[in-house]
């Protein structure tokens, strides 16, 4: 059996991910810098001890691992400080020269879109991220996503709050430029077949979902899923920055991380690399709204964090496994 390490275990996507990895027959050793929590909360997982600011803590996580998945990323993580993009930078490639040493067959990284116009430090630092693992020896398969719908995702808990909390839309200008959002349950599926699939290709892919939105587009599709009528009143003059201020004061997100993620849509977020649904032939992406919905309901239901979507995602694998691929 196969062994992937799975970094970014306890986070968003690591924990949508890891059902559907061992739904794959794949051996799983999941990474966290919280081992005693993890071990503690989930005894039965695999769990290994992984900071990948530490060195000392890359080989023993990579050893007899065929396939690694890089999901890390220091922005908005407590006690980070300013310097997450260095720092970033350098964990980056400290993990692909461990992963080198240990004989790793091939490294799987989740970034961003590459952005039409200015890029803001998060994307830069996500692209940069990709960059710096492709300049090492193991082959990397980067797959670029924009918003991913789902309980749990970051940009996605600003506008579900957004369109939930506010009884009048404030609609800046950027809230005018387009993303192309993604249901966590296609994510996960990309996710398992870039790191199963012999046949894939390294190089970066594309993750887009199967429509193009405005933000304003999006927050008031969200209403509508709760019954909501949107009430929108445009406001050019609010900067992203000011925006950051209201966005942390209506929702959950903490200011810090909602001014980067504002930031990252000052222009369109389209993606233009080869998009990855390709190697997935038939593969059925999900609509916006059934996976605005999902996110929803599964908030609603007060299930476990990411439970109705890691069900959705087995259920998005099957067809496309019964099919052979």
């Amino acid at each position: 059996m196969r062994t992937v390490l799975l970094t970014g275990a306890t986070g968003f996507v690591g924990t949508a991910l890891y059902p559907a990895l061992l739904a794959a027959g794949l051996k799983v050793r999941s990474a966290t810098r919280q081992f005693a929590a993890a071990t503690a909360r989930d005894p039965d997982r695999n769990w290994v001890y992984l900071d990948v600011e530490l060195e000392e803590t890359l080989a023993p996580a990579l050893q007899d691992v065929e396939v690694a998945y890089y999901l890390v990323h220091s922005m908005g993580a407590k006690g980070g400080g300013g310097d997450w993009e260095q720092r970033e930078e350098a964990s980056a490639r400290r993990f692909a020269e461990a992963a080198a040493r240990a004989g790793v067959k091939r490294i799987v990284y989740l970034g961003g879109v590459a952005p039409s116009g200015r890029v803001s430090r998060h994307l830069r630092s996500r692209l940069r991220t990709g960059e710096v693992l492709r300049q090492g020896t193991v082959p990397v398969v980067e797959l670029r996503a924009g918003m991913i719908i789902g309980a749990g995702s970051e940009s996605w808990q600003i506008v579900r709050d957004l369109s939930l909390r506010l009884p009048v839309m404030v609609l800046p200008a950027w809230l005018q430029h387009r993303s192309e959002p993604v249901a966590i349950a296609d994510v996960v599926a990309a996710l398992v077949h870039a790191g199963s699939a012999p046949d894939v290709a390294p190089g970066c892919y594309a993750l887009p979902g199967p429509e193009a939105l405005t933000g304003q587009e999006i927050l008031v599709r969200v209403a509508a899923l709760r019954g909501l009528k949107a009430r929108a009143v445009r406001v050019p003059f609010i900067t992203p920055r000011l925006s950051s201020y209201w966005i942390g004061w209506v929702t959950r997100a903490d200011l810090e991380l909602a001014r980067e993620l504002v930031e990252g849509l000052v222009s369109d977020l389209v993606a233009r690399e080869e998009p990855f649904w390709a190697q997935l032939p038939g593969y059925r992406l999900t609509g916006f709204d059934p996976a605005a919905q999902a996110a929803l309901s599964e908030e609603a239901r007060g299930l476990p964090p990411m439970t109705a979507a890691l069900e959705w995602a087995i259920q998005h694998l099957a067809p496309w496994k019964r099919a052979g691929g």
